[in-house]
């Protein structure tokens, strides 16, 4: 990988990390059509570490309110009272099924789960669902003329149960073109919760998982054409790129829809699978390039 090639892929992971868009499948498809080699799981994983590192900075308040009430909550009874405690808690449990399945799918993942048409399926579906969900939210929040506006619920009701089927949604991200945002934003408002709730915790429940697979895939950086430099310069970029993204996004999406990413993940997806038909990209582009 070339210092130019990890600029790019660093500029896309930033900037499409916490989009419900997939990063993983936008630095797929970037380097399938610049002809590059596919970057690969290791590291789209390892340069998460540098976009949940802005999670960490940005939400620092709150995660320092959640750890410091986590762990009074191991040794107080009282303290586990704490909503702050609890949230501590709902993380971990939201975290044990990508966790599971990302161990048990690991040759998947890093496999079959990268062919460019399972990643155009993923796009249009997933978008799809993001969009349904987003306009059950915007009607409960509309009313109607027989209908009452239907109160959403805050990060405050969340419930063991939800923080399972919450992480339940992520655990599918870890097919290319999912997005870990989109699946956990989209389960969140189908669960009724409110678009800034269900974003916020789609942050949170992201910290552990994405950390654990950036550690757990460091040992396989440097082995083949992903070199430690380049690799590392990509992830100091994608932090820098994802803080602001992160901030435009909370901003957006406290007045704004979900409606042009759902738009755009199937158009994507429909372009995608035009252009495997027409012969301009092989599902499997990259992966036997350099």
């Amino acid at each position: 990988m070339s210092w130019f090639e990890s600029f790019v892929l660093g500029l896309v992971q930033g900037l499409t990390e916490f989009l419900p868009i997939s990063s993983s499948a936008h630095l797929r498809l970037v380097a399938a059509f610049a002809g590059w080699q596919d970057p690969g799981a290791a590291f789209t994983a390892v340069t998460q570490i540098g976009t949940e590192t802005a999670v960490l900075i940005f939400f620092r308040k709150d995660i320092g309110r959640i750890l410091a009430a986590w762990f009074r909550s191991l040794h107080s009874r009282q303290a586990r009272r704490d909503p702050n405690a609890r949230m501590g808690w709902l993380v971990i449990v939201g975290s044990i099924p990508i966790g599971v399945l990302g161990l048990a799918f690991k040759d998947q993942i890093e496999g079959p789960f990268r062919d460019l048409r399972l990643i155009a399926t993923t796009l249009i579906v997933v978008g799809i669902v993001l969009g349904v969900a987003d306009r059950m939210a915007a009607r409960d929040a509309r009313g109607g003329r027989h209908r009452a506006r239907r109160e959403r619920k805050s990060l405050e009701q969340l419930s063991v149960r939800d923080g399972l089927l919450y992480g339940c949604a992520q655990a599918l991200a870890l097919v290319p073109g999912v997005s870990r945002s989109g699946a956990t934003i989209s389960g969140g408002l189908f669960m009724g919760y409110r678009r800034e709730a269900a974003a916020r915790y789609s942050f949170l429940l992201a910290v552990p998982a994405v950390l654990a697979s950036g550690l757990f895939e460091l040992a396989d950086i440097g082995e083949g054409h992903v070199a430690w430099g380049p690799t590392l310069f990509a992830t100091v970029l994608a932090f820098v790129v994802a803080y602001a993204v992160i901030a435009w996004f909370m901003r957006w999406i406290s007045t704004r829809s979900f409606m042009p990413f759902v738009i755009y993940r199937i158009a994507l997806g429909l372009a995608l699978f035009a252009l495997i038909a027409a012969g301009v990209v092989g599902p499997h582009a990259g992966e036997s390039v350099g």
